[in-house]
């Protein structure tokens, strides 16, 4: 009696998928944002809000066809992205609907509520998710697009400064009959497609083509070209646009790369003081810039004179009378803060209402997040498909931390949004699209190898026993 065996050492592995346990997540993460909506409600009024239900069934629906869309198109996808996003989608509805049953907003000439506008583009934004599962079947074909890419982010990144400031910064463009459009949000995904493309090019160049000078290795005149170009790039979009949010953001994510790619702590020496440079230089002659450092310098001086020192010094008080467990949903006080409460300060009702606890829990979510995308990048099986994962990843780390260490009065105010929590069209589409790449990276990366083919040679490996 003989017995064939298979010799190879490669096999397909049998790696479960995991989608029953993102389904049990994502009612967790329902059941988590409908509890909060139902707390504002008794908190306001006493009573459990009339439209809870519609508002759970609404957010159950956007996690349910998404779940359904992963399921189909990417079965072996990251099991906690999807519903880690829905948890931060539906607690920044709640805290948006908190802000409109505010009486000081309800009295401003111009009010309109924000929360039924955000359901309806985290829908967009859900859609959008599903069309990049469909449509994108391989991550690896955008690398065909690499310089393709540069042009569009560009044309992206430029277009603003051809529409008139928005409180201060060229961020926006007004479309007719569709509303106002940040396409700086979209242009960090695009751009980090290039970035990826690029990187895994010239990686090698960049990593050993260097000289060694007080332990730091110096890149070649030639490599530093594309650095070099980035950095002026940047600090051109702060000077015409005044977005220094955008300017940090796009800096900041070509030197994370660069460093993931060749591994030269010197590109994040280079990275640091080129972009403290170049802010230190814009902020001696751009005022609006000017007052954003002044704001965050010391923010109780300019009380009255300026609105950011104004604004500033509001969510440094908010946050300290939210103590360690906050004041409880729905009974604060952060309106005060004005037009902003909802956008670049929505962390503010965050840390009064649900204190530094509930602050830190959702900093939490966010840090899983970038924790999932840093171990989709280990787990990818291809450069540029490693590249393009750390590169999203690490804008979306980048954001959450220019926002919230802006709020907080680490750094200087931003003017770019919460991802997911904050009201704005733009910022929760172009974050369902990241987390729908992120998705489809993981589901390469975890899908189990084929099985090999059959080998000529197996007779002659065969065991045979007597």
């Amino acid at each position: 009696m003989s017995v064939v065996t298979n010799t190879t050492t490669i096999g397909a592995i049998d790696a479960p998928s995991r989608r029953n346990t993102e389904l049990v997540l994502l009612l967790f993460a329902v059941f988590i944002s409908v509890f909060a909506y139902a707390n504002v409600g008794l908190a306001l009024n006493g009573e459990l809000p009339s439209g809870m239900l519609g508002y759970g069934l609404g957010l159950a629906l956007l996690g349910g066809i998404g779940h359904l869309a992963v399921r189909r198109f990417a079965p072996y996808a990251d099991p906690l992205l999807l519903p880690l996003a829905t948890l931060l989608n539906g607690l920044g509805l709640a805290i948006i609907w908190r802000l409109d049953q505010s009486e000081r907003f309800q009295a401003t000439p111009n009010f309109a509520p924000a929360a039924s506008k955000q359901l309806l583009f985290s829908a967009v934004g859900v859609a959008l998710l599903i069309v990049v599962l469909v449509a994108l079947k391989d991550h690896r074909i955008l690398q065909r697009y690499t310089y393709i890419s540069m042009l569009v982010a560009l044309f992206l990144l430029i277009l603003p400064m051809f529409f008139p400031a928005v409180n201060g910064a060229k961020i926006w463009i007004k479309i007719p009959g569709v509303g106002t459009l940040q396409p700086g949000e979209f242009a960090k995904i695009i751009i980090a497609v290039f970035f990826a493309g690029y990187l895994m090019v010239k990686r090698d160049a960049l990593a050993l083509a260097s000289r060694r000078f007080m332990g730091l290795y110096l890149p070649r005149g030639r490599d530093l070209g594309p650095i070099l170009m980035v950095w002026a790039f940047s600090i051109l979009i702060l000077v015409f646009e005044t977005d220094l949010g955008s300017s940090l953001l796009f800096f900041g994510m070509f030197v994370v790369m660069l460093y993931v790619a060749t591994e030269r702590t010197s590109w994040i020496v280079f990275g640091l003081l080129m972009s403290a440079a170049g802010a230190v230089g814009v902020a001696t002659f751009e005022p609006h810039v000017q007052q954003r450092v002044t704001a965050w310098l010391d923010p109780f001086a300019g009380w009255g004179k300026l609105a950011a020192s104004e604004q500033m010094a509001k969510s440094l008080m908010a946050f300290g009378s939210g103590g360690t467990l906050g004041t409880g949903l729905g009974q604060g006080n952060s309106d005060l803060i004005g037009f902003a409460a909802n956008s670049d300060f929505i962390l503010a009702t965050v840390g009064e209402e649900l204190g530094l606890a509930g602050m830190m829990a959702v900093l939490l979510v966010y840090g899983l997040i970038v924790e999932r995308g840093v171990r989709t990048a280990l787990a990818a099986r291809d450069p540029f498909g490693k590249l393009l994962a750390i590169g999203l990843s690490g804008s979306f780390a980048i954001q959450v931390f220019v926002v919230a260490g802006g709020v907080m009065g680490l750094i200087p105010l931003t003017g770019m949004t919460m991802p997911f929590v904050a009201a704005g069209g733009s910022s929760v589409i172009a974050n369902w699209a990241l987390i729908g790449i992120l998705l489809r990276i993981s589901d390469t990366a975890r899908r189990p190898a084929p099985a090999p083919a059959p080998s000529p040679d197996a007779e002659m490996t065969q065991v045979v026993r007597p």
